[in-house]
């Protein structure tokens, strides 16, 4: 079992929780739908001058469900350049 965190524009919000649920039968997840921060280039922090926000979507996954889970990130950052896209994956426990 992995645990996957996405850290994303609140903008590919949409796109990729969609894909996601398209490619993964009973796909669950849980969205914290404002995120603060600074990435490698810019900075999400929802004010005046830098108004952008970031989103959080966290899933606990089959281990078979990985490559599907980084193929629709890839996906949505191929279409999407720019947006800082981020997938990290850690082995988890139940």
């Amino acid at each position: 079992m992995y645990r996957v965190e996405i850290i994303a524009n609140k903008s590919v919000e949409e796109d990729i929780s969609q894909l996601l649920e398209q490619y993964i039968p009973d796909f669950l997840y849980t969205v914290l739908p404002l995120a603060y921060g600074r990435g490698g280039s810019d900075r999400k922090l929802g004010d005046g001058t830098w108004p952008e926000t970031n989103f959080v979507l966290i899933s606990y996954i089959e281990d078979d469900w990985l490559p599907t889970v980084r193929a629709v990130v890839k996906g949505v950052k191929e279409r999407f350049l720019g947006e800082g896209i981020k997938l990290f994956a850690m082995k988890a426990e139940e």
